[in-house]
């Protein structure tokens, strides 16, 4: 089972900034950045959140920007999936830590990582400022 240390030596092995927020849970990325992973040391799995952006207020909005994120679920999403929370569109996933890896780690740091940057441009019409 993988401990608070062993996910702290996974992140120190992926060279990315991050800081230990409260026992067991990081933020990865500068405090600049304003999409930051959170990892979450949650026995028995460890949890990544990324939020991206606040549901927009009107239905129609809405309704395009749902589909679009299951459309991306489905075809180009590795690792994790878009959802809901409370009204944030989040960017999540969980791995069990039994078992787990680094490059299991590294798989779901890339994937979240490579999601934002090819995903962005179809979503930002739905950013509010």
């Amino acid at each position: 089972m993988l401990t608070p240390e062993d996910v702290e030596s996974f992140l120190l092995r992926t060279e990315l900034d991050y800081e230990q927020v409260e026992e067991g849970m990081w933020a990865v990325g500068t405090s600049d950045d304003e999409a930051r992973v959170i990892v979450h040391h949650s026995p028995p799995v460890l949890v990544f959140r990324l939020k991206v952006l606040d549901v927009p207020g009107d239905e129609q909005s809405c309704v395009t920007l749902f589909r679009r994120l299951l459309e991306l679920n489905a075809t180009e999403l590795v690792h994790g999936a878009y959802g809901i929370e409370e009204d944030s569109v989040i960017l999540s996933d969980t791995l069990e830590m039994e078992n787990l890896d680094f490059n299991e780690f590294q798989a779901t740091v890339d994937s979240f990582q490579m999601a934002l940057a090819s995903h962005m441009e179809a979503i930002a019409p739905f950013r509010t400022c």
